[in-house]
């Protein structure tokens, strides 16, 4: 059986200025750029040995962030694509939330769509859809 391929997109940690009240929610659940990492990485290397074949993509917040995810999605087919609650439910991010639906749409349109509300519970949305 080929592992069902998943690919989780979100910000890059270590570029979140979380003294900014748009992160004010992050920040007061103890969250900081090493703290989010590893969660990530747990989440990932857990997903991996549920039999998943799991893979982070972390962008910056437009600079790169189109071209960081077009290309992991024209490399590989993934079975579902997660994108992370800083891309989403951050205000000023909006526009890069919209972009990047529309680059999953475009380059993986067979993919499932998912999303997570923490760092933590990847797997469970994940799980949700594949």
């Amino acid at each position: 059986m080929v592992a069902k391929s998943v690919v989780i997109i979100g910000l890059q940690p270590k570029l979140i200025d979380f003294s900014l009240s748009e992160y004010a929610g992050f920040a007061s659940a103890g969250m900081d750029a090493t703290k989010i990492q590893s969660e990530l990485d747990a989440d990932a290397a857990q997903l991996n040995k549920l039999g998943y074949d799991a893979q982070l993509c972390l962008v910056d917040f437009g600079e790169t962030a189109e071209s960081v995810v077009r290309n992991h999605l024209q490399h590989k087919k993934y079975d579902c694509v997660l994108i992370g609650a800083g891309v989403r439910t951050v205000g000023k991010n909006f526009l890069l939330f919209e972009k990047l639906i529309n680059i999953v749409h475009m380059h993986a349109p067979q993919a499932n769509i998912c999303f997570n509300t923490k760092p933590n519970d990847n797997i469970e949305a994940v799980q949700r859809w594949i």
